[in-house]
């Protein structure tokens, strides 16, 4: 009883083809093989190493050459 039978499944299908129409399933499925392509391409550019890393020089650790209009987020107790 818990599993599902060939006759279960080809209804289900049926079921999605009367609700969505076969145009939006095609399109759906282009949409969703694009995506998987875009993600392969991604993880292929993605895995050459960095050569450079830029740097900021106006940030700096204690933040003395920051620019005036940068906010200082390190909490202070008031006395």
């Amino acid at each position: 009883m818990g599993s599902l039978s060939i006759w279960h499944w080809l209804i289900v299908l049926l079921v999605v083809v009367m609700i969505f129409g076969t145009k939006k399933l095609r399109n759906m499925g282009s949409d969703l093989g694009g995506a998987v392509k875009g993600f392969k391409d991604g993880m292929k550019d993605g895995s050459a190493p960095e050569t450079s890393v830029p740097s900021n020089p106006q940030v700096s650790a204690n933040g003395a050459n920051a620019d005036k209009s940068t906010i200082d987020v390190e909490a202070r107790q008031k006395s």
